[in-house]
């Protein structure tokens, strides 16, 4: 297996910002997985898995570990009933296309999650969601090499502790897992409305009352083109920031100051904001800064237009951090993962 060293993490990474990785190799099996895992951990290397780099940010002084990057292919039918046909993908898989192939094939659970970049293997790790889906929702298990145990795993959907963009691989098993394949129920029922609200309105606006998986996939791909920039034209991670989660209290609060003030219910009873609405408010929405570039149609969006460091953008999104806070008392969290 090939071990490549001080390859520049900004050419894989679509920030476009980061200094060298000390080393960096490619897994295109899940056998592979392991010897290149324990070789590194012998020689007391850190390492880092990577997949299309969309969800990432890079640090000027780079990794000083190994860049593990997951290319493990894969794409197989291992179940099917009159209601749901079961998937399994590989983790180096290119995660669009899984859900073309899905949507292809008329199954339903994942078709609003379309055009979001990145691997499949990564999706789990932020449990990635949009327009009302979310990868949780339909993941069965996962399988994954332990770095702890020095054994291969599966991993029900239960002990992946998902949550809002959240899962163990990036709280409490951080850097332990290197996900090798995923396994997703999907149905054949057709999808069926009222919809998420930004998708209802396209819908709506359309004239469009029949619904396919690929309705939805074709609506949700052409909104995400409106939104957000192609990273390969303008260096972004897509939404920078999450959404913010209040408490009811704190609603009450800001309803009285913002009465207009966009809100979806959450499940446990507190409610979530659109940040990009809350950026909007602060007057920073197409506002150049340090070279970065807030969204002139998305303010969830950090575009790096002439940053040349990652201090241009800490410096950036420390601005419209504090801008949120200072206004409406709320601390935003960062989406995209650093590589450190």
């Amino acid at each position: 297996m090939d071990v490549h060293t001080q390859i520049p993490l900004k050419n894989y990474t679509t920030m476009r910002l980061g200094g060298p990785a000390r080393f960096m190799s490619e897994v295109h099996t899940a056998a592979e997985v392991g010897p290149v895992c324990k070789n590194a951990l012998a020689q007391n290397v850190p390492i880092f898995v990577l997949g299309g780099g969309s969800n990432v940010l890079a640090h000027d002084e780079g990794y000083a570990g190994l860049i593990l990057r997951n290319r493990i292919p894969g794409f197989e039918v291992i179940a099917d009933t009159p209601a749901d046909t079961t998937i399994k993908a590989g983790a180096g898989e290119n995660w669009d296309e899984v859900v073309r192939r899905t949507v292809k094939m008329g199954l339903s659970g994942i078709e609003a999650l379309s055009a979001i970049p990145g691997t499949a293997g990564a999706a789990p790790v932020q449990n990635i969601g949009a327009y009302g889906q979310e990868i949780s929702e339909t993941l069965v298990s996962l399988e994954a090499y332990d770095m702890k145990t020095d054994q291969h795993v599966v991993l029900q959907n239960a002990d992946c502790n998902f949550s809002y963009r959240d899962s163990i691989f990036r709280s409490t098993a951080a850097g332990r897992y290197v996900i090798t394949s995923i396994t997703l129920q999907l149905s054949k029922d057709a999808p069926q409305p009222p919809f998420y609200k930004a998708l209802q309105d396209y819908f709506d606006t359309s004239g469009v009352t029949f619904f396919t998986p690929q309705v939805i996939r074709d609506a949700v791909t052409a909104i995400r083109k409106e939104k957000l920039p192609d990273p390969k034209e303008r260096p972004n991670v897509g939404s920078f920031f999450k959404n913010a989660i209040v408490e009811d209290w704190q609603l009450t609060d800001l309803k009285n100051q913002y009465p207009d003030i966009p809100t979806y219910d959450l499940p446990d009873g507190r409610f979530k904001i659109p940040t990009g609405w809350l950026i909007e408010q602060t007057g920073l929405k197409g506002q150049l800064i340090n070279g970065i570039r807030v969204h002139d149609k998305n303010a969830l969006v950090l575009i790096n237009e002439s940053a040349t460091s990652f201090s241009d953008l800490d410096a950036a999104r420390k601005q419209v951090a504090g801008a949120v806070r200072d206004t409406f008392r709320i601390t935003i969290e960062q989406e995209p993962l650093e590589i450190v």
